[in-house]
């Protein structure tokens, strides 16, 4: 029996698939769809205090501090940093077929809207700061109650 040599396209490296995968195309896409949530939520908080402080007001006593007002303060930064958890996972993936991030569409699409995510969580962040601060200070009921 002769001896055959491995054939050129195995030896290399060239033998794995470089195509974008569904778990490629899914973490990406998640990363725009995160930071957007991150930043609505975190938004929302504002809202959620204002018609809290009107619902006291109108009923001139102390209500209960909202526990949506909290729900929504959490769920910013932690959608930002699950947009940065997709963005290493895309790495990762684009890693296990040999191209950079920057290679196909959906690393492209990770790698210019993360930025986002670096930009937001500070933003996410202080809006927490804010929920908790104004659960401690309640609001004044004014001069009619």
């Amino acid at each position: 029996m002769a001896a055959t040599s491995p054939s050129p396209a195995t030896s290399d490296g060239t033998a794995r698939p470089h195509a974008v995968t569904f778990g490629t195309v899914t973490a990406a896409l998640m990363v725009p769809l995160l930071i957007v949530a991150g930043v609505a939520t975190s938004l929302h908080t504002q809202e959620i205090q204002h018609e809290w402080a009107d619902r006291q007001r109108e009923a001139c006593r102390h209500l209960p501090f909202p526990m949506a007002e909290y729900a929504a303060g959490w769920a910013g930064p932690v959608l930002g940093v699950a947009a940065a958890v997709c963005v290493l996972l895309t790495r990762r993936l684009r890693a296990r077929y040999g191209l950079r991030l920057g290679d196909t569409w959906p690393g492209l699409l990770v790698g210019t809207t993360v930025w986002f995510s670096i930009l937001a969580i500070p933003m996410e962040l202080i809006q927490l700061y804010v929920v908790y601060s104004a659960a401690a200070s309640g609001i004044n009921l004014g001069d009619g109650c």
